[in-house]
């Protein structure tokens, strides 16, 4: 990515130029923009949790493997429901397992599991149904859910173990024991909300576990590399050291594999890409795979795309998919066809979508005596002259999508006569753009050249999306083992997958923006809040609105609804008062029955305000300098602990739709109360800080250490 900026503004950039612009503002949309740092106090425990969690997934593996024996058995005994209903259990516990996936390239097996699934979907008896697992993966909506058993067999010695207290049935029964002080009940809701948070801090470590065991395939996601866990970009294929995954996932990773698990890390600022650069006036770039976006951009971006014809004509051969049964079906025929061109002396690139197929292609390549380079994240070092070389007579290259964006491979001396480069696809990508891209690397600039896509039914896309449909097809046309079907029909279904793919990652990102429009207002709200202290040349006109603001909320609070000043709840607004502003507001008992709310007020602010003085007079040329250190120290801490809250609500404010009401209305309600009363604790705090914070001076004359006076002695004798 490339960003010009012409004029720097306060809030952003006024006008922008971003190269390979979908990728940016499509591909990479789906996550936010996050400024993270290492947290203050770690809780977590993934280290403590793996055997834990590495035991139920051992169980949960084992359950499966012994459904799909009895599945076996149930099919030739003729008996399909029971066949289709522990089929379908193995699916929902280890959607990958390899004996599973083989089964299902039978007749009739997947359709009969399929509808068993729609069945139960239909009655509302799946949830019922998945509590026969442990744990339950949805590769779809990329999430694992611990069932009832799970929770029973995790907390076999600890049973309080997911017991998570009620907060609110808790803060009651404290009010109402009357032997507690005022500061002994917050000591005890302190230490109550601490257990709350360690609890579910570890129930949350055990969710991302499970995630890292059933989602995060290594060599696929990630690498892991002198001891570090690496991401590997799903769209560039190139490693992105320096960055983690979010929410825990990266040190869960850790745990798995092994390594040192690095500090865990937690969001300081964050906003979403498209919010990001709709801060610019202007937003221009070029690319060549826009136009299957052209209704993103627009909705997204208010961008229209326009459509540049080539310089010269594209006279590329593109050949429809080949499609297998199954995968090691297809890399025997990806082999046979490399084989074929190699021997025409043509160049190949081969296309892959992960590391681990490029390092198996590249085994297959070094048995049958083809010479070869490979190109992924482990050896992106060795891009530039890996890729200088590609387009050399008869040379082969396997890659991962690094050499299928933005690469343009030169062809070597003789290539144009010998049909150009050849690309093969080892796999259809989840987004059609990427598929293209990768085409692209062959007939450039009028060149000759082709491409052809080697697909299976076991293929992620494919399994998840596609393969039901084209599986009926190959049972009708009766496909032998390592035959392939190809047919412009069935390009076009997985075109269609594809585009399926690419609507349910743009709803994913529309609903990300929905989502940060609510906290975009909040995130403007608070960076001006700083600005105006880092810009704002009277510090103290900050601060006498936050002492404003505090005293407003402390006398509404303890005079609400009651008339009379002998009503109100004098002993708390005092014991308040001088917690916050360090300072006894010296009320008798007679003078209290002479107040109004606006009178006292009025007399707390100006002692407030006397004292902050004397605060000036103490710091002296310090004083601004410590107002604003204090200041943004405590909005920076509130407002990553509200993302942190933030990021709660929205996991679990899904569930809301089960009760008909509409998540994102629940969640903009809930996110304004806490962003309120945020705002209002962090007025509070600022101002507690200010009375209470002292600056420590280094004595000027420092006594010298007793043996470097005894070196000054001998040196002076």
């Amino acid at each position: 990515m490339v960003i010009e900026p012409e004029q720097k503004v306060q809030r952003g950039f006024n006008y922008a130029i971003v190269d390979e612009v979908d990728s940016v503002l499509i591909d990479e949309a789906r996550t936010p923009l996050i400024i993270s740092g290492p947290v203050e106090v770690s809780l977590q425990q993934y280290k403590e949790l793996k055997p834990l969690v590495s035991r139920v997934v051992k169980l949960q593996n084992r359950y499966v493997n012994g459904l799909i024996t009895e599945a076996m058995k149930d099919l030739e005994e003729g008996n399909e429901r029971e066949a289709a209903g522990k089929l379908l259990l193995a699916q929902r516990g280890a959607p990958k397992n390899k004996r599973l996936l083989k089964l299902y390239r039978e007749k009739g097996i997947k359709v009969l599991v399929e509808n068993l699934e729609n069945e139960l979907i239909r009655d509302k008896n799946l949830p019922q149904f998945d509590e026969q697992l442990y744990y339950v993966i949805d590769e779809k909506g990329n999430t694992v859910s611990i069932t009832d058993k799970g929770r029973e067999e995790m907390s076999k010695n600890n049973p309080s173990f997911f017991t998570v207290p009620d907060l609110s049935e808790k803060f009651q029964k404290i009010d109402e024991d009357e032997k507690l002080s005022s500061r002994e009940k917050a000591v005890s809701k302190d230490a109550i909300q601490r257990d709350y948070a360690e609890k579910n801090e570890k129930i949350h470590n055990i969710h991302q576990l499970l995630k890292a065991y059933s989602l995060f395939e290594r060599d696929s996601e990630y690498i892991v590399k002198d001891g570090k866990v690496i991401i590997v970009d799903e769209f560039t294929g190139r490693i992105m050291p320096g960055r983690r995954f979010s929410e825990g996932i990266h040190e869960a990773i850790e745990a798995k594999e092994g390594v040192k698990i690095e500090q865990e890390t937690q969001t300081l600022a964050t906003i979403t890409l498209q919010n990001f650069f709709r801060m610019y006036d202007k937003l221009a770039g070029m690319t060549g795979t826009a136009e299957t976006e052209a209704a993103e951009f627009w909705e997204i971006y208010k961008l229209d795309v326009i459509v540049v014809p080539t310089n010269r004509p594209v006279i590329r051969d593109d050949s429809s998919d080949m499609i297998y049964r199954t995968r090691i079906e297809k890399y025997r025929a990806i082999i046979e066809e490399i084989k074929r061109q190699h021997e025409k002396g043509r160049p190949v690139l081969v296309g892959t979508i992960t590391v681990e197929v490029s390092e198996q292609l590249s085994r297959m390549l070094k048995r049958a005596g083809i010479s070869h380079s490979v190109l992924n994240a482990k050896y992106h070092q060795k891009e530039a002259e890996i890729i200088s070389h590609a387009g050399g007579k008869g040379n082969v290259t396997i890659s991962t999508n690094m050499a299928g964006r933005g690469t343009d491979i030169k062809l070597g001396e003789g290539v144009k006569e010998l049909e150009g480069l050849h690309v093969i696809g080892t796999e259809r990508h989840e987004s059609r753009r990427i598929d293209r891209q990768l085409r692209g690397r062959s007939g450039r600039q009028g060149d000759p050249g082709s491409s052809i896509f080697f697909i299976s039914l076991e293929d992620d896309l494919m399994r998840l999306f596609a393969s039901d449909r084209i599986a009926s097809a190959m049972d009708r046309i009766g496909v032998k083992e390592n035959e392939a079907i190809t047919h412009p029909l069935i390009t076009k279904a997985i075109e269609n997958a594809q585009k399926r793919v690419e609507r349910y990652n743009f709803d994913i990102r529309k609903r990300l923006i929905d989502y940060d429009d609510v906290m975009n207002k909040q995130r403007e709200a608070i960076y001006a809040m700083r600005d105006e202290v880092l810009y704002n040349k009277n510090p103290d006109e900050f601060i006498l609105g936050k002492i404003e603001n505090v005293l407003n909320d402390m006398i509404e609070k303890y005079t609400e609804n009651r008339k009379y000043p002998e009503d109100w709840d004098w002993d708390n607004l005092i014991v308040n008062y001088i917690n916050d502003f360090l300072d006894d507001p010296q009320i008798t008992e007679k003078d209290k029955a002479n107040f109004t709310k606006e009178s006292l007020f009025d007399y707390l602010f100006n002692r407030a305000k006397e004292n902050l003085g004397l605060k000036r007079e103490e710091f002296g040329e310090m004083y601004e300098k410590v107002m604003k250190f204090v200041v943004l120290q405590t909005i920076d801490l509130k407002w990553r602990d509200h993302l942190y809250e933030l990021d709660a609500l929205k996991e679990g404010i899904g569930l809301r739709g089960y009760a008909q009401r509409d998540p994102l209305v629940e969640y903009k309600k809930e996110s304004y109360m806490m962003f309120e009363n945020m705002v209002i604790n962090m007025d509070e705090e600022i101002v507690a800080k200010m009375f209470r914070v002292q600056i420590r001076r280094e004595p000027q004359n420092k006594p010298e250490h007793k043996k470097v006076k005894e070196r000054k002695k001998i040196k002076r004798a």
